[in-house]
């Protein structure tokens, strides 16, 4: 089955139609304040082509975690602001995701306006393990956009969960895929199918147990793997360190010690911390000093790598062509343990690399220190959905689309 494109439904004609379009609009909040509008911004160019084209864009987005009910602190109230603002267009939104209200917003729309659904995760159906409940809300949301209406995925965050608004509406609406899908999927590609090398990847965050699909499927691929933030002590102590009050997953131990093995077999460079910023709590003004990465004190804990390894990666960055970085070096939040990330993030920027930044932390940390995007070959929208693809896991979003 041919995959049709936002092209494809452009060159049919779209004015006066309806279109649902499926969004990632899950922004990070500080109250109502919006700290990264990323995912915002990719969402434009897809709206903004229907818009012009004369279609009425509905869309549907989700944010945060909410139990299947509504819940103020998770309404998409302020990215329905900052999409207009960026949209130079008022937006409206709908006070539920089917009901009366979304009904009536969406009937009322002209040509070129554009709409927004409450949470889509305020109706429980959504992400039901029941394939029947999930189908039912398809067939609702679907009804929003009448006789002649149309679908767009182009949430590309969400695209490897199997949800009523990214999964089952492919089935009820003629589905096609959004432009923001489509390049990530590119970029993917690019990082698993004869990627240029030397290939380096760069694996941070706090948890080894959130990568061990990743890690296992890039030691057949790639030539380099660093590893740092919290994942990093875990390692260590699998090659026999202390790590003091790190964090510690200890029950994925004989995992990363399997890793280690393997590498050493596969012949890939695997490189770990050699110093770190030890600190004595964790806190944003908390004491510190740098240590040796085998040797961090009992009463300290590792909240970023230190000026050697700083240094030590960026040697393994300067000549790689292709690099693909996820998860930050340390608590990027705290200013005093942003240091890594930033090193870590200038030495990609500073590189030849085709590189890619895998979307979640990643890019809020690239935002958040202020440092130059078009430093960087991509920044993805999707971290999970990155990191699921480079696992070799099938993506439901997408092969509904017939990719």
């Amino acid at each position: 089955m041919a995959v049709k494109t936002l092209d494809d439904l452009i060159s049919e004609g779209v004015a006066g139609r309806r279109v649902l379009v499926r969004a990632d609009l899950n922004v990070p909040l500080d109250g109502d304040r919006i700290t990264d509008d990323g995912r915002v911004r990719a969402a434009l160019p897809t709206i903004e082509r229907l818009a012009a084209a004369g279609a009425r864009v509905i869309v549907a987005a989700h944010l945060g975690r909410p139990k299947g009910e509504p819940d103020p602190k998770f309404s998409l109230a302020p990215v329905s602001a900052r999409l207009g603002e960026l949209l130079g267009a008022d937006v409206t939104l709908a006070a539920d995701v089917v009901g009366d209200s979304a009904k009536s917003v969406t009937g009322a729309l002209a040509d070129g306006q554009v709409a927004l659904l409450e949470n889509v995760r305020f109706d429980p159906r959504e992400t039901s393990k029941v394939e029947d409940e999930r189908a039912d809300l398809a067939r609702e949301l679907a009804a929003l956009t009448g006789e002649h209406g149309a679908f767009v995925s182009d949430g590309f965050g969400v695209v490897h969960r199997k949800q009523a608004s990214v999964f089952d509406i492919a089935g009820v609406l003629p589905a096609y895929t959004g432009g923001l899908v489509l390049a990530e999927l590119e970029v993917l590609r690019k990082l698993t199918e004869e990627p240029a090398r030397p290939y380096a990847v760069v694996l941070g965050g706090a948890k080894v147990s959130d990568k061990l699909g990743v890690i296992a499927n890039l030691l057949t691929k790639v030539d380099r793997l660093l590893i740092g933030g919290g994942m990093a002590y875990t390692f260590l102590k699998a090659q026999g360190y202390e790590v003091g009050g790190s964090l510690l997953q200890a029950d994925q131990l004989d995992q990363v010690s399997g890793f280690l093995a393997e590498a050493e077999k596969r012949g890939v460079e695997l490189v770990l911390p050699v110093d770190v910023l030890a600190a004595t709590e964790f806190a944003a003004d908390a004491s510190y000093e740098v240590v040796e990465a085998t040797a961090i004190p009992a009463d300290r804990q590792g909240l970023d790598i230190g000026p050697k390894t700083r240094e030590l990666f960026a040697g393994k960055l300067a000549d790689a062509a292709t690099v693909f970085w996820n998860g930050p070096m340390g608590v990027f939040e705290f200013e005093a343990f942003a240091g890594g990330t930033r090193a870590v993030a200038e030495a990609i920027a500073g590189s030849d690399a085709f590189s890619v930044v895998g979307g979640g932390d990643s890019a809020a940390a690239v935002r958040l220190l202020g440092l130059p995007e078009d430093g960087f070959s991509h920044i993805s929208t999707g971290g999970g959905a990155s990191l699921e693809y480079l696992e070799g896991k099938d993506l439901p979003g997408v092969s509904v689309l017939g990719e």
